[in-house]
């Protein structure tokens, strides 16, 4: 029995050790009452303006070009750096420039859907930059309809008769 206790008490003794904090007092040489430091992000002069922030395809047939272009203006007082292009799926692969964009310049994003893909289509591009923004979000829209089924039909020829039974 006293072996048990005992081991009970070492076990709760190493648990009370192990789950206590750290305790600071008001003479420990820390600053309790300073407020956190202010971290600001350091601000970009750069500003990216778009010529369209939506591309509607409208009804596009299966299989036909699904290239669109976004263009847009650096607005701002720095070269407008591009850091990735992210579409919102696989079927969605956008192509941003990759040098910098210098002030009062333009540019273009390039943005192909695969339009083997039958129906409705609502994706999105993520474009982050140093732009004072952040990050823009371009949208793809429209329809892809099925190619109509094309199957050669045989043509008609003229009866040759029934069939001879051959006797022999």
């Amino acid at each position: 029995m006293k072996k048990v206790i005992f081991t009970l008490g070492l076990v709760a003794g190493l648990s009370a050790l192990t789950f206590a904090q750290e305790v600071h007092g008001a003479g420990d040489g820390h600053n309790h009452d300073a407020p956190a430091p202010a971290v600001s992000a350091p601000t970009s002069l750069a500003d990216i303006k778009m010529d369209k922030m939506i591309h509607d395809y409208g009804e596009i047939q299966q299989g036909a070009n699904g290239e669109c272009e976004f263009k847009f203006t650096n607005n701002g007082k720095e070269p407008l750096v591009i850091t990735n292009c992210q579409g919102s799926c696989g079927c969605t692969v956008p192509e941003c420039p990759k040098e910098p964009i210098l002030p009062g310049k333009s540019g273009k994003i390039k943005v192909k859907y695969d339009t083997n893909r039958v129906g409705g289509i609502y994706k999105t591009v993520t474009v982050n930059s140093n732009a004072k923004s952040g990050h823009v979000v371009l949208t793809i829209k429209g329809n892809v309809q099925a190619k109509p089924v094309e199957t050669d039909f045989p043509q008609n020829t003229a009866p040759a008769g029934a069939p001879v039974e051959k006797k022999g």
